[in-house]
């Protein structure tokens, strides 16, 4: 498991542990021994400063693994992680404080509304931002840590608004990469469903691969040429599971489809019949025919530009965010001692 980005991912992590509601509470306690773990500048990181930051996070990957060893090779990843982000927030509040920007109580209180309408939205019920606090408290994080973490996100946006978005220039050409990102992320999260004819090949036997590989040339030909590919399917595939149902599994989502038969998919029309395809399915080698049935179409470019120009928008800030916060960091004496 990738070490978890506390920042970005607060919420998440807070709804993960829900499946964790009815562990022992004394598994996150432990006697704390305070010490410094990095200095920013003048000021000092705490060890108890990292641990509050750490704890919903912490509860994530306590629900995924149980193994001590390997809970705290996963823990040290997410420290590390986390501490990069403190500090991070450090020079982040540094500049806020040159600038004289600050978070009141009522953006705050703004920010844990919006984060209720949008649970509203998934849940089709309503929520309340008592409702995000009680749930925030109930998952072992006080209302107060709660509410830095939101306090945080909103002096980061102030900032980005003033020291990162004048760096970033969105061209049509920056929407059009972001389209075809999309689109690509789009299909492989679509259903698709595709009808397959599978020939197995004996790789030892160089007379056979040839000729399971001519028999498989003649199949395309034969559809290409309007035969009915069910019945081609019942003829010849060895693929007993997909015999009767014209070889097909089903809809499938892209992005479990084997490499070879993705790339395939993505160039063929619906309907049209592939060359044949060697594939390694394990340790069988197989040569396999396919007619793609197709998926939902993605809207045209001029159809979502808006939001494309958007998405390069934030794709842009959060490049640019990065290399100012790089830069920031060249200017402030940073130890990290973790």
């Amino acid at each position: 498991m990738p070490a978890v980005n506390a920042k970005r991912t607060l919420l998440s992590a807070l709804a993960a542990a829900a499946l964790l509601l009815g562990a022992p509470a004394h598994e996150a306690r432990a006697t704390i021994v305070e010490r410094v773990v990095a200095v920013v500048g003048e000021r000092p990181v705490l060890w108890t400063e990292l641990l509050r930051r750490a704890m919903p996070s912490r509860v994530q990957i306590r629900m995924q693994a149980t193994d001590p060893n390997v809970v705290s090779v996963q823990e040290t990843e997410m420290f590390k992680e986390l501490l990069d982000h403190m500090i991070d927030d450090r020079l982040e509040e540094q500049q806020a404080d040159k600038a004289h920007i600050t978070v009141t109580p009522e953006e705050i209180d703004h920010g844990i509304a919006n984060i209720a309408n949008q649970a509203q939205a998934q849940q089709g019920r309503g929520v309340t931002a008592a409702d995000v606090l009680a749930e925030v408290r109930r998952r072992g994080m006080s209302e107060q840590d709660f509410r830095d973490e939101i306090r945080r996100q909103i002096l980061e946006g102030k900032l980005i608004e003033l020291r990162v978005r004048p760096r970033v220039r969105v061209t049509e050409q920056d929407g059009r990469a972001a389209y075809q990102h999309w689109v690509l992320d789009l299909k492989s999260q679509q259903p698709v469903e595709v009808r397959i004819i599978a020939l197995r090949v004996i790789p030892a036997v160089q007379q056979v691969a040839q000729a399971k590989m001519a028999l498989a040339q003649e199949i395309v030909a034969k559809a290409r040429a309007g035969a009915d590919f069910c019945k081609l399917v019942t003829q010849y595939t060895d693929d007993g599971s997909t015999r009767a149902s014209c070889g097909s599994h089903g809809p499938q989502a892209f992005a479990t489809l084997l490499p070879p038969i993705q790339t395939v998919v993505r160039e063929l029309k619906p309907g049209s019949i592939s060359d044949p395809i060697p594939v390694q399915i394990g340790p069988e080698q197989v040569i396999v025919v396919l007619m793609p049935m197709g998926t939902a179409q993605a809207p045209a470019y001029d159809a979502v530009k808006d939001k494309m120009m958007q998405q390069a928008m934030l794709e842009g800030l959060e490049r640019a965010r990065k290399q100012w916060l790089q830069e920031l960091r060249q200017k402030v004496y940073i130890d990290v001692r973790l």
